[in-house]
């Protein structure tokens, strides 16, 4: 019996504990009843029980997100694998919109029926989002993401085939589904695999998918619908999907799914049906009237539904997202900073085009290569600024960011239909400067003040904000611009004639009458340009206020290098 209490020093030994995990040892009583405990003497574990306790304690980190698929690839791989399948997500929310006329001519539809093309996609994502989190934790992440890239193909290529306006809403619905969950698991598993000190450079490769992807949707949608064929910006997801599949598959780590968890039900009917409630709202205020019954009755449902999330997140064991990370400011800090950067980048990304086509005649490509600078430059900023941040933190980056980009929404005041093309593009990517230098640094900032373990919620958190407030300032926007519009039309109602038809009348000439109704609807259309201009310009004023406030918030974020970290938790 000498030999049996040696062979605790055996390789054996030190890897049961981590396996059979600390509670288990407790659960047993002294530590006799682990495995194959039972054939040590009772004299040996006293001396020996202190000495494994030491060198086990670090180890259950490693084993906790279950081995790598191709351990031994560089972060970097696994990134811009994840960067892929965010840019083609984001992309296809503002390649659409260029399609949008194009396919109203081609299903023969009105304005307000074409519009629920992107507002279906909005709703659906909206209520898939909140559940994204749990998903990826009961499939495993690297699962999850396979699985919502194919679906997201897959749906693409249905919405390329779409042959009616119903079946294209139908299609638009399930490609939404993937498109939610893709963007919350690629960040969820950024964070897992990127080690701490090296987040702000992955961030701003990241972030080309968030920020650059909706800046060169115009262009490459506008040289689609102008030269090619509308469908194609629906199919050119589909080889996108399938290398960013295999890549997935040979470069992403397998993380293994979580133990289940009961499906938090409730939580998810609130918060699900609160956001649909609020975007549906906000998106039909316009046509139906801010203070019509429809519109209050489901602004005020889902103002109740989100709180009533909250007191059922607090409430319930196991919640569908951890409201409590709201608790550090920072973390709040900075999902209100993005909620302003997004809404006012979708904003102009949406009114900028409007004017050049509408006012200017611009064709659709024309209009995506004047707005290409910008996006080349956000290509190149986002990448430094994360560079920045792992070196200064997110303060400085973001306050020099926000006031570049509130004095460039300050230029585009004064927009108007003889602003010179060069002068337009200069501004435009001079306020993509700052909105590439500021968004990575905030974003990356409040997550980084989270543990690791709340990450998960975080990323559903931080994409909910990311796409309900660009929905949310686009429909403020628009109320904004409609109530300015109608303001300046009955201000200079007085310039448009009153008696043109009747003077052509008693003239009796065919050829003055003519003269005349061309008159007057060249005079409607320098009143509608003016009313445009004008009211365009208090837009940009209210939009750089919000903005300037912002910088005021920015300087409450965390500075100061980021501590070093241990390395990435998964890979190398």
């Amino acid at each position: 019996m000498t030999a049996r209490p040696g062979t605790q020093e055996s390789p054996a030994t030190p890897f049961d504990p981590p396996e059979e995990s600390d509670g288990q040892a407790h659960r047993n009583g002294n530590g006799n009843g682990h495995r194959g405990g039972s054939t040590v003497t009772t004299t040996a574990p006293a001396p020996a029980q202190p000495a494994p306790a030491p060198a086990a304690a670090p180890a259950p980190p490693e084993p906790v997100e279950a081995p790598v698929s191709g351990g031994s690839s560089n972060w970097v791989v696994a990134l811009l694998v994840l960067v892929a399948g965010m840019f083609m997500s984001v992309l296809d929310i503002s390649i659409v919109n260029v399609a949008i006329p194009v396919m109203q001519n081609d299903f023969g539809v009105t304005t307000e029926d074409i519009s629920w093309i992107s507002t279906a996609y909005s709703l659906a994502e909206g209520v898939i989002v909140p559940a994204s989190a749990w998903l990826g934790l009961r499939l495993g992440l690297g699962r999850a993401y396979i699985v919502a890239m194919i679906g997201f193909a897959i749906g693409s290529v249905l919405c390329g085939l779409a042959w009616d306006l119903n079946s294209m809403i139908a299609f638009r619905i399930l490609q939404a589904i993937p498109g939610g969950v893709i963007p919350v698991v690629a960040l969820t598993m950024l964070y897992k695999i990127v080690p701490k000190d090296r987040l702000g450079a992955a961030m701003g490769m990241y972030g080309l998918g968030i920020v650059f992807a909706p800046a060169i949707g115009p262009t490459l949608g506008g040289y689609l619908v102008e030269y090619v064929d509308w469908r194609l910006i629906f199919f050119i997801n589909v080889p996108i999907g399938v290398v960013g599949t295999i890549a997935a598959m040979i470069w992403l780590p397998n993380f293994g799914p979580a133990k289940a968890q009961r499906f938090d039900l409730w939580g998810f009917v609130t918060i699900a049906s609160g956001l649909f409630a609020l975007l549906l709202g906000l998106h039909e205020g316009e046509d139906w009237g801010w203070t019509s019954y429809p519109v209050m009755i489901l602004l005020t449902y889902g103002v109740l539904a989100l709180a009533a999330f909250v007191v059922i997140e607090l409430e319930v064991e196991k919640p569908l997202l951890d409201v409590r990370v709201f608790a550090t400011w920072a973390f709040s800090n900075s999902l209100i900073l993005i909620a302003v950067i997004s809404a006012g980048l979708f904003g102009v990304l949406f009114y900028i085009p409007q004017s050049l086509q509408q006012n200017q005649g611009l064709g659709a490509f024309e209009t995506g290569l004047l707005l290409l600078p910008q996006a080349l430059v956000m290509a190149v900023i986002m990448p430094l600024a994360g560079q920045i941040y792992d070196r200064i933190g997110a303060r400085w980056p973001a306050v020099a960011g926000l006031i570049i980009t509130a004095y460039g929404t300050w230029l585009l005041r004064d927009l108007t239909i003889d602003t010179s093309h060069t002068e337009l593009a200069w501004i435009l990517a001079f306020r993509a400067a700052g909105i590439g230098l500021a968004m990575m640094p905030i974003m990356t900032g409040g997550l980084s003040s989270l543990p690791p373990n709340r990450i998960d919620g975080a990323s559903a958190f931080n994409t909910v904000v990311q796409r309900s407030s660009s929905a949310i300032g686009l429909a403020a926007m628009t109320a904004l611009m409609t109530g300015v519009q109608s303001q300046g039309y009955a201000d200079r109602a007085g310039l448009m004639p009153t008696d043109a038809a009747g003077s052509g009348s008693s003239s009796g000439s065919s050829g003055s009458s003519m003269s005349s109704v061309l008159g007057d609807y060249q005079m409607y259309s320098q009143l509608q340009t003016r009313v445009f201009d004008t009211s365009f310009g208090d837009l940009m004023l209210v939009t750089t206020a919000l903005t300037a406030a912002a910088v005021l918030l920015a300087l409450l974020l965390p500075s100061g290098r980021p501590a070093p970290s241990e390395g990435p938790r998964v890979m190398e």
